[in-house]
């Protein structure tokens, strides 16, 4: 896209973007020779000033304000694909600041800024981009991030979208990945090669929530010159803040707590501006961008996500020390518990628990789908960080893709089940478990597995 004006010394129009944001300064001398020039953060709006507030007041307010033509509070949708042009815009795309204008929905949207704005304040990150997908962010990312016969190191207990990524995506590009055990650091570290460019993990496994210790992967990273990449949707931002431990790159599946409604499908990545501009390019490749409405709908979300992540923390850990006590479960795996093996970690690293439980039943497989069947309040589907509770089996929906062997080397034994703990009063939650364990288990001690 080019102008004859592209290069005119004029007066411009009003910027359509942000205000801080322009191209190589021609007037500075030896500015391109800088070493200690930087991008700076955003892109950002003209909103609040948010230094030193907690994540609580970031959730509201970081990222939203009041529109200048027409004073309303809550954040407009700006529903359209393009948007005026003038020689800013041209000059943006010739000096490679494009990120910062608005000019086409792909490229940015100022209800996309307002929403990035609000995730990068809640993770301390330097800027984010939004994705239509969690799978959206972390392909593009993984694939922005690695070069031709690049190699990741990345847990063995991924999701298993993530699983089928690498082991499927990544060889028919020429990229590898090696899969180890996310809590044996020496063996993370004897994975790597010459080639490694990432260390791609999880901050609580799923299902078994399992802990990882992002301070000895940060480490691992800083001394072995790869990049971090921590999926954190599990955790939140609320609960930890993975850039803080020496992660690069943050991801979350925003469909789960971050909009915490389960009425949308969206991700992000966090981190430098530096690497989320290279990401942002990947995206305008992959076309994985969020809708304005969206946008608006993941934004409004977030509002109540610190207080929403403290709920679901407090339902969860009632549950699970409901359901150690219970003589038909096997074992119950929430990070909270003392009986975690994780359980020091997660004091050390995490503010608050998550808001997922999950246990393992007598009686297998087929006890496990009547007991879900079962539920009245908590409903059988899955994802999860819904405000309504969530019930699934993983052996047949998050983990269908890996074999009974795969899942038995995990963990995820017969009669494993995950629950997602909504924000329904806890005790409402337990009547619920128990009367469906009376309606399987009533006048028998046990189920023969199956």
């Amino acid at each position: 896209m080019v102008s004859k004006n592209a290069v005119s010394s004029d007066p411009v129009m009003p910027v359509r973007g942000d205000r801080g944001a322009a191209g190589i300064d021609s007037k500075a001398a030896g500015w391109l020779q800088s070493m200690d020039r930087k991008r700076q953060s955003g892109p950002h709006t003209d909103r609040l000033d948010i230094e030193g507030l907690s994540d609580e007041t970031l959730a509201v307010h970081a990222g939203s304000g009041n529109d200048s033509a027409t004073g309303c509070v809550g954040t407009p949708i700006y529903q359209s694909t393009t948007f005026l042009l003038n020689d800013d815009q041209y000059r943006s795309f010739a000096q490679g600041y494009a990120r910062d204008r608005f000019i086409y929905t792909r490229y940015g949207n100022p209800s996309q800024w307002s929403v990035q704005e609000k995730l990068a304040a809640l993770e301390g990150a330097e800027s984010a981009v939004v994705f239509s997908s969690g799978m959206a962010a972390i392909a593009t990312t993984l694939m922005a991030l690695l070069d031709p016969g690049g190699h990741v190191v990345a847990s063995n207990e991924l999701y298993g979208g993530t699983y089928n990524f690498l082991n499927m995506e990544l060889p028919n590009t020429g990229m590898s990945a090696t899969l180890v055990d996310p809590r044996d650091y020496a063996a993370i570290e004897a994975a790597i090669q010459p080639n490694t460019q990432i260390l791609y993990f999880e901050t609580i496994t799923n299902p078994l929530l399992k802990i990882v210790d992002l301070r000895r992967l940060g480490d691992i990273a800083a001394r072995r010159g790869i990049r971090l990449v921590v999926d954190a949707t599990f955790s939140t931002p609320i609960v930890t803040k993975p850039l803080r431990f020496g992660a690069h790159v943050v991801i979350h599946s925003a469909t789960k707590y971050l909009n915490g409604h389960s009425d949308l499908v969206a991700g992000v990545a966090l981190g430098e501006r530096k690497l989320v501009d290279q990401i942002w390019a990947r995206m305008l490749n992959f076309g994985g961008c969020l809708d304005p409405h969206a946008c608006f709908m993941l934004e409004r979300g977030l509002k109540t996500l610190a207080i929403r992540m403290q709920a679901h923390a407090r339902t969860a850990l009632a549950v699970a020390s409901y359901l150690e006590a219970h003589p038909h479960v096997r074992r119950v795996y929430h990070p909270m518990l003392a009986s975690h093996a994780d359980h020091r970690l997660a004091k050390e690293i995490m503010r608050c628990g998550t808001g997922n439980v999950t246990f393992e039943v007598e009686g297998g497989d087929d006890a496990a789908l009547r007991l879900v069947d079962n539920m009245k309040l908590a409903r059988s589907a899955t994802s999860l960080g819904g405000v309504e509770s969530l019930i699934s089996l993983p052996f047949n929906s998050s983990h269908s893709s890996f074999t009974a062997k795969q899942r038995a080397e995990m963990g995820i034994m017969p009669g494993c089940i995950r629950l997602s703990a909504g924000i329904e009063d806890p005790q409402d939650l337990i009547r619920d478990l128990e009367q469906s364990f009376h309606i399987i288990f009533s006048g028998r001690e046990t189920i023969n597995e199956k």
